[in-house]
């Protein structure tokens, strides 16, 4: 038990070392959050403008531009963007790591949520298209007061576990010199040579996040099924 004490003020208290996972969780976080904020943006858009151009053939030069992201984006890895994001396109000029990290992950993200939005609208009955219409509603009006709301609730879940996921995926902000969580507790693994406790640190405090998460969407999703009633 001695031991174990000794390990936790060597790795944590001492030199005040448990500020590099603080730092790192600030990071996390503030790139969490942006990114999911950019790709809620990006993938409504893109969503949006390719159920449009399936149900009314409209809009198809934007439609294979929104296709030609998606390719791209989906078909590689998320490291890979964020490497090309820092090192080729950034690396003339100098820019805010966790800018960077912010427009990468947000950009992946909205890819995906562009393909579960969409799939969302898609699966609305296309009685309920006909019936905004019949109302008098044009085509925005009917996506935004009747098809998006039932779509939002049906692919809710699913949104949630994709930003759990990007949330996760920031754990490799290290790759461009960003001290992220992950990277925080590497720092201390660098200084103590003690792999256990700094890494099952970030790993405990990750699920702690994920578990918080998943319970607000919990909540979330409650409210949504009270409120149909």
């Amino acid at each position: 038990m001695d031991a174990l004490k000794e390990k936790f003020i060597q790795n944590f208290i001492q030199d005040d070392r448990y500020q590099y996972l603080l730092n790192g969780l600030k990071n996390t976080l503030t790139i969490t959050l942006f990114a999911v904020l950019l790709g809620i943006a990006l993938g409504f858009l893109v969503a949006i403008i390719r159920s449009t151009y399936d149900k009314t053939h409209k809009l198809k030069f934007l439609n294979l531009i929104c296709n030609l992201y998606l390719t791209i984006i989906r078909g590689t890895p998320v490291m890979v963007q964020l490497l090309i994001i820092y090192y080729v396109i950034f690396s003339s000029v100098s820019v805010n790591k966790i800018f960077v990290a912010i427009l990468a992950f947000g950009i992946n993200s909205g890819a995906y949520v562009a393909e579960i939005v969409r799939s969302g609208i898609m699966s609305i009955d296309q009685g309920q298209f006909e019936a905004g219409r019949s109302l008098g509603f044009s085509y925005p009006r009917t996506m935004y007061h009747i098809i998006m709301p039932q779509a939002f609730k049906n692919v809710l879940p699913a949104l949630a576990n994709e930003f759990i996921v990007l949330l996760k995926e920031t754990s490799i902000c290290g790759y461009i010199g960003l001290q992220d969580l992950t990277r925080g507790g590497d720092i201390i693994r660098s200084i103590t040579y003690e792999a256990f406790m700094p890494l099952i640190a970030v790993a405990f405090i990750y699920l702690i996040m994920v578990m918080i998460l998943t319970s607000l969407v919990k909540m979330l999703e409650r409210r949504l099924r009270s409120s149909e009633r």
